[in-house]
């Protein structure tokens, strides 16, 4: 269950917001009323009937014209009345010509005339004072903007911080699983935020940062603020790269803002994922100094921030990243990421913990088998284990089910792992025997060899972008070492399909290449890195991935393997595939029934569950075979006989 923490923080107040003056609003209002009323009120003389100049001097000639108004290119007349009770005439609007003599016309038949200015002086005013009011109207709007958001032009230099309080932070420990050490380590960080006076005491203190270190989607952000959570203070969360900024210096000033609001409201935790955008080293851009020169300042900001800030003021800076390598140095020295966390995959128990976590959000069997769907998914994440649970939901929901059962669950995983089944892609009866000879090989190779990872499920039904078959495998319990031998078996498994149509069908096929791949990974492995080798010895000869920075090179790498020592760990690379392969040939003319067997029933259901793995099994027990030593310097073929022949001994 969810729990909800209790607000013990001093209660914060909103700044008050600013307030233009009453006068500025009441002026523009009035000016503005006063415009609509000028411009909606009808002036007689724009309803006045037009004449041309001649009717104008006719009617003047006649004496029907009473008043004359001369307002620049225009004239305007009023004609005399035609009732006794003296209201004024029609209006007439005229062009105006050249006519030095109108003026003692309009005198010799009494006629009043004017002279006005073309404009008025309320359109003179308004001429000039309302793009003063629209220009003011404007930056006002822009300013309070401004002022009140944090993207405002003047709020470039804001922190992008999200904030929390601890009202909204319902996340606590009991929400994350699987990594009880992370938990344990950070209980100290939470009670010390909830009593700083303990641990200052004896004069001690927190460490200023702690740097959560582990793959991608193990939980970092959701253990930061679970501790949040836990204490009940304030959580502030930002991403490395939002301090990066085109412009030099504003992600120095975001960096001093966002500190200086973390100290406003400590204690709280200050949670910075990503960092190894923001703290990348600085020897990586040493070519290009003029380019970087916005992260080095931004970078060197947070190291004078951490430099400067008290802990014992109760702010707790935490980071995440799942690339620890890459960060500066001075970044992780004492003083400043004092305590690294390492926040692992989960190993089976802390799966199982998780998927307690979150069946609570799913209606799912009461029998499901935890433990099996925990033993299914070694090398998931949290995030991975959420999604599986989502997944096997929908699964449950297509089907029409009542409750979430183990089936949907092993559908979801092989949806996960192998992708989205193409039933639809149509295959000639040949290809289909040699994809079922192939994922039987790897079957029987693995029962043969009795290896820890148990065969859990056989398809030759297509999945995802390339897979034509898949052979699912079930470690029966996590395991952190490997010896040789087991290497060896492994390799084995993986060479089996390639070595099962060769041994049957005569010739192999491209539905090999990414075992080969993976089996040329794994003996590279044993020769340069893990020291197994009898020609290389003990003797690392993987290359060195360290920068290598020289004048007019750049960035590189450095290569410590000579030719010879090339040509050597070839020809053992390509011994130890051979020794594998020929086993892998041993094994499968050792149980040849039953991979023909497997085969059939493959052919006739396409899929092969465990329950049928067991009775195959039981039909045809499987004869084991010790591991094949590394005994053949050669490396040819002959080998195979030999290994072959052994086997049908």
């Amino acid at each position: 269950m969810l729990k909800q923490t209790v607000d013990n923080s001093p209660a914060r107040t909103k700044p008050p917001s600013s307030r233009e003056p009453w006068w500025a609003f009441s002026l523009v209002l009035t000016l503005l009323l006063g415009l609509m009323v000028y411009l909606l009120i009808p002036n007689p003389r724009e309803s006045s009937t037009g004449l041309s100049y001649s009717e104008f001097l006719a009617k003047l000639e006649q004496g029907e014209l009473a008043t004359v108004v001369l307002k620049g290119d225009e004239i305007f007349a009023d004609a005399k009345p035609q009732d006794p009770t003296g209201t004024m005439g029609q209006h007439f609007r005229i062009v105006a010509m050249e006519d030095p003599g109108l003026v003692d016309r309009l005198r010799t038949k009494n006629v009043r005339f004017s002279r006005e200015l073309s404009g008025s002086w309320t359109s003179g005013l308004l001429s000039w004072l309302l793009p003063l009011i629209i220009f003011y109207g404007f930056w006002s709007f822009i300013f309070r903007r401004a002022a009140g958001s944090q993207t405002g032009i003047l709020a470039m230099t804001k922190s992008k911080a999200r904030v929390y309080m601890e009202k909204d932070i319902v996340t606590t420990f009991a929400d994350v699983a699987g990594i009880d050490e992370a938990k344990a380590e950070l209980e100290e960080v939470v009670n010390f935020l909830r009593e700083p006076a303990r641990f200052a005491r004896l004069g001690g203190r927190m460490p200023k940062g702690v740097l959560l270190v582990g793959p991608p989607g193990t939980g970092k952000t959701l253990l930061a603020r679970a501790i949040a959570g836990e204490a009940g203070v304030p959580f502030f969360s930002i991403n490395g790269s939002e301090f990066v900024e085109m412009y030099v210096g504003l992600g120095a000033a975001r960096v001093r803002d966002l500190f200086q609001e973390t100290q406003k409201n400590a204690p709280c935790i200050l949670f910075i994922d990503e960092i190894d955008a923001l703290g990348k080293s600085r020897a990586l851009g040493m070519g290009h100094i003029a380019a970087n020169d916005e992260k080095e300042q931004t970078l060197n900001q947070l190291l004078a921030e951490m430099d400067g800030f008290d802990p014992r003021e109760g702010v707790i800076l935490l980071a995440a990243t799942n690339r620890p390598e890459i960060l500066d140095p001075a970044l992780l020295r004492a003083g400043r990421f004092d305590r690294q966390v390492l926040v692992a995959l989960p190993d089976q128990a802390g799966r199982r913990q998780i998927l307690n976590v979150h069946l609570r959000n799913i209606t799912a069997e009461s029998s499901l088998a935890i433990d099996h769907i925990a033993a299914l998914t070694p090398g998931f994440s949290g995030a991975d284990l959420a999604n599986l649970v989502n997944e096997a939901a929908l699964v449950g929901t297509r089907r029409g089910a009542d409750a979430v059962s183990e089936s949907d669950f092993t559908v979801a995983i092989e949806r996960i792992v192998a992708g989205l089944e193409q039933r639809s892609r149509l295959m000639n009866p040949d290809e289909r025997r040699r994809i079922a000879i192939h994922e039987m090989g790897h079957a029987t190779v693995a029962l043969s060899l009795g290896t820890t990872d148990r065969v859990h499920k056989i398809s030759i039904i297509p999945r995802g972008m390339g897979a034509l078959g898949y052979t699912l495998r079930r470690p029966t319990e996590d395991r952190y070492v490997q010896v040789r031998s087991e290497l060896l078996d492994k390799l084995a498994v993986l060479l089996a399909g390639r070595a099962a149509e060769c041994e049957i069908l005569g010739e192999p096929s491209t539905g090999a290449a990414d075992d080969l791949a993976k089996a040329t990974s794994l003996a590279r492995s044993l020769v340069t890195t893990l020291g197994m080798s009898t020609s290389l010895g003990l003797a690392v000869s993987e290359e060195d991935q360290a920068p290598l920075l020289a004048p007019n090179i750049g960035l590189g790498m450095r290569s410590t393997i000579g030719a010879a020592t090339a040509d050597l760990i070839a020809q053992e690379i390509r011994q130890i595939l051979d020794d594998s392969y020929a086993h892998s040939i041993a094994c499968i003319r050792t149980n040849r029934s039953l991979l023909d067997d497997g085969v059939s029933m493959l052919l006739k259901s396409e899929t092969l569950d465990e329950a049928a793995i067991t009775e195959l099994c039981i039909k045809h027990p499987p004869k084991k075979l010790p591991t094949c030593p590394h005994t053949n310097p050669q490396g040819d073929l002959g080998s195979v006989v030999n290994l072959a022949s052994f086997g049908d001994q």
